[in-house]
């Protein structure tokens, strides 16, 4: 290696004494496939490998890629990070570790069963009752709930780390709702992007092949219709921590993502709500903590499950994987038995060996735990919020004191582990390769007669030298993890093959009440945000010139503009208010409307709320669309609300961003089918569009001015309306209220007009799904006929026709109040009709923390 890539090369790679090292092994040199691959990083050098780590990272930011923390001030902003090093497995070694995970997973699978079915375990004292009673896992109303399925357990993970010896050791077990495969897999998308020659020449095993059998294994366990299943995921909602992998499994496997008031039980049948009526559902895939799943008969606070689930899974009507309950087998005392029961079901040694745990409901056990609690990891059996594993080495007397009080007190349910020290990986840290302590979490799925396992998995490493705490939570990093083929692996499709001359029918997948619901405010949100930026753009180039040509009509046009920003805007009382030093110096208060993301209806606000409602159904976006959604957000955070932005800088950015809006509409009207969604989304904007466009007409020109100051805001109204090239061109230099009344208010030719905006919702109301009656018009359609009748009865010379002492065109406000009036009574039928399974978002939140990923 040259001196410019000496820096990433494997020869001042310095090691831990004692520590077992991927890279090195045992004998402390490197492994030839390692030493394949770190020349190629070699060659690349440390500044291209740092272009590559950087374009990892914009690729995962624009695809939404994130892990919530639940607390967290960045809310939906907090980025997953990935090394560009991947953890490197050799075929012989993965062979290991792939038949020590199908082994434990059969394993588990038989004590799921047993513990919920005739109970063996327990009346043979193979495992004690206190450690499985009293687990928060156990849940006695699953007992016999169980369906006669070969295999309950259908997911299962572990999260893996070598030893000293360099053996891998099992550190805990994942069977309630396992995270991390759907960021694995976007791991190993962006990592043949950024490392192309490299994936290709190292020969990695695919990931395909694992999701493929994960599709098959939900088929196979669905009571009904196994041909077709309606399979959905079950996602306690975009404020969960890993919300993101919810809807990237969604739309990568084609399942519905649903939240539990989606979905409803009739007749001991699960159903999900959508806009076309109630459809059948199957399989669930739950994301959602098995307690939470079913208020009635589980944890009755819960706003997450649906009632009467457990009923319906009784009556074999619903599979759900994992099963309910089976978070029974995450006790960490259940390791302890592991071994004697392996040999009681299998008859085989454990392939994999747990980290040495002892239970402290033995006496021995319990004494040997509490004369050693310095060397100890100390851990209750029951994962709770607040509830974490401690170093007993880290204690101080009076906290070691407290918790042996605790142990003795309550024996059953605590536990004590090694101490065991990880495997280092390389690692490229701050433009250097460097050791870091890794854990891997591996994947299994029951699929036919065995369990098919993930090659790889999700890698995560520590931030800091010396740290052992590789979750994301404490700020960890990901890797990919690349299981070495012996020869090209063959690319594995998910898609299935129908019979050569088969012309198959086209699904449409049924659009749930909570998505309408969120698409419709996608769209409002836009026009909200699109209204306020236009006319804030238009205040601003006024508020430039009003110094240089010192008239007071550009003052008294600019003082009407302005409070006609905060009527629209909605952002009271603005500047709608008897300081009159707001208006003369309006500076503060318009950055303040683009940069306060606390206060409802500021231009910062408004944006947050467009990108986390259209996060909420992330799987309906096509990537292009999100990373439109993305760059809308991301650039107004940096630029505005975190940047030193001064009122100059800011009409650049309004600009931009009336560009990036333009660009998400142009997508969504090119990629999205003309079904419900679609007519939600756009009917959100034309109810919106209505209802600013109506707002901005009433706060400028419903009051009488002279003509100069008028002509003003004529003007002023069409830029902000985007009409006043139209107009140009229809009323050459001509302009009167009269005019653009006709062409904002009547002309259905104008994609701006009310006309137009109220012409299309009445077609997409009458294209919404619902029962229709015998020649009976529903609500909506009364509503939206009247308002669009009204209008075309508007005479518009009667709008303007007052006497001269008369300072208010008040049959233009009447027109306006009234229109206004039944645009929202439309909203509250619409939602009623459509969006009442809906709830509105809150915080969830859980128990225990998700997955510690």
């Amino acid at each position: 290696m040259n001196e410019s890539t000496n820096d990433i090369g494997a020869q001042f790679y310095a090691t831990k004494l004692g520590v077992y090292d991927e890279m090195l092994a045992k004998e402390h040199k490197v492994l030839p496939y390692w030493e394949r691959f770190m020349e190629a990083i070699a060659t690349l050098g440390s500044e291209q490998l740092e272009l590559r780590r950087r374009e990892a990272q914009r690729l995962l930011r624009e695809n939404g890629v994130t892990y919530n923390v639940y607390g967290d001030t960045q809310k939906l902003t907090r980025p997953w990070r990935l090394d560009p090093v991947p953890l490197l497995i050799s075929s012989e070694d993965w062979s290991l570790i792939e038949a020590g995970l199908k082994q434990r997973a059969e394993l588990l699978n038989l004590i799921l069963k047993d513990i919920y079915g005739k109970q063996q375990l327990l009346k043979k004292g193979l495992l004690p009752s206190e450690l499985v009673l009293a687990h928060d896992g156990f849940l006695h109303p699953c007992v016999g709930a169980l369906p006669q399925l070969q295999r309950q357990l259908i997911v299962y993970s572990a999260n893996l780390a070598r030893g000293q010896n360099g053996r891998m050791l099992v550190l805990d077990d994942r069977s309630q709702a396992p995270s991390g495969a759907g960021y694995a897999l976007e791991n190993r998308t962006v990592m043949t992007r950024v490392l192309p020659d490299i994936f290709r020449d190292t020969q990695v095993h695919r990931l395909s092949g694992f999701f493929k059998a994960l599709r098959k294994g939900l088929a196979d366990i669905a009571p009904h219709n196994k041909e077709d299943p309606r399979i959905v995921i079950l996602t306690p909602g975009s404020l969960n921590e890993t919300y993101f992998e919810h809807a990237y499994l969604s739309s990568y496997l084609g399942f519905s993502l649903v939240q539990g008031d989606d979905l409803t039980v009739r007749d001991g049948r699960v159903w999900l709500k959508s806009l076309d009526g109630l459809q059948p559902v199957d399989v669930i895939l739950r994301r959602v903590d098995d307690s939470f799943c079913d208020p009635l008969e589980l944890r009755s606070a819960s706003r997450l499950g649906v009632a009467g689930l457990l009923e319906a899974v009784r009556r074999n009507n619903v599979a759900i994987a994992n099963p309910l309950g089976s978070s029974v087998l995450e006790n960490p005392g259940l390791l302890a038995f592991l071994p004697r029961l392996s040999r009681y079901f299998l008859n085989q040694e454990l392939i994999l060996p747990s980290v040495a745990t002892w239970w402290c409901g033995q006496r021995r056990e319990r004494d040997f735990v509490l004369q050693n609690i310095d060397r100890l990891i100390i851990k209750p059996i029951n994962r709770s919020s607040g509830n974490y594993a401690l170093f007993g080495g880290l204690l101080s007397a009076k906290e070691k004191e407290l918790l042996r009080a605790a142990i003795i007190a309550k024996p059953h349910c605590y536990v004590g582990q090694e101490h065991v020290s990880f495997s280092t990986v390389p690692s490229f840290i701050d433009h250097h390769i460097e050791p870091r302590f890794a854990v891997l979490r591996s994947f299994a799925v029951a699929s036919g007669d065995d369990y098919q396992v993930m090659p790889g998995g999700l890698t995560r490493i520590a931030r800091q030298q010396d740290d052992f705490i590789v979750s994301n939570q404490a700020g960890g990093i990901s890797k990919d993890t690349w299981v070495l083929a012996d020869e090209p692996d063959k690319q594995v499709s998910l898609w299935f093959q129908p019979g050569r001359d088969v012309v198959l029918a086209a699904d449409t997948e049924p659009l749930t009440s909570r998505a309408a619901n969120n698409l419709f405010w996608v769209g409002r949100y836009l026009e909200r945000i699109k209204a306020a930026t236009r006319l804030m753009r238009t205040i601003l180039l006024k508020l430039a010139e009003a110094p240089e040509l010192n008239d007071p009509l550009d003052s008294q046009c600019l003082d009407v503009l302005l409070s006609a920003l905060t009527q629209v805007t909605g952002t009271y009382p603005g500047f709608v208010t008897s300081n009159a030093s707001v208006l003369k110096e309006p500076q503060n208060e318009l950055l303040a409307l683009a940069k306060n993301v606390q206060r409802s209806g500021t231009l910062a606000a408004n944006i947050q709320a467009f990108a986390q409602t259209a996060f909420s159904i992330r799987d309906v976006w096509s990537q292009d669309t999100w990373r439109c959604v993305d760059n809308i957000q991301r650039r107004w955070q940096q630029r505005v609300v975190n940047g030193d932005c001064d009122l100059e800088q800011l009409q650049k950015h309004l600009d931009d961003l009336i560009t990036g809006f333009v660009a998400f509409i142009g997508l969504t009207t090119e990629s999205m089918t003309r079904e419900a969604g679609w007519l939600m989304l756009d009917s959100g904007r034309r109810l919106e569009h209505s209802l600013t466009l109506i707002a901005l007409l009433r706060a400028t020109v419903v009051q009488r001015h002279e003509p100069a100051l008028q002509n003003q805001l004529l003007e002023a109204v069409l830029i902000s309306t985007d009409s006043l090239s139209i107009y140009r061109r229809r009323y050459r230099s001509f302009i009167k209220l009269p005019m653009v009344l006709e062409l904002l208010l009547m002309d259905e030719t104008h994609p701006r007009s009310l006309a137009y905006q109220l012409h299309r919702l009445s077609d997409h109301i009458g294209a919404l799904p619902r029962e229709r009656g015998k020649g009976q018009l529903s609500e909506e359609e009364r509503l939206i006929l009247k308002a669009y009748t009204d209008l075309r009865l508007v005479k518009v010379s009667e709008l303007v026709n007052v006497a001269d002492d008369v300072g208010v065109y008040s049959e233009l406000e009447s027109v306006l109040s009234a229109m206004t009036e039944l645009l929202w009574r439309l909203y509250e039928v619409l939602a009623q009709a459509y969006f009442s399974h809906s709830q509105v978002p809150q915080l969830m939140t859980p128990t225990q923390p998700e997955d510690d990923l």
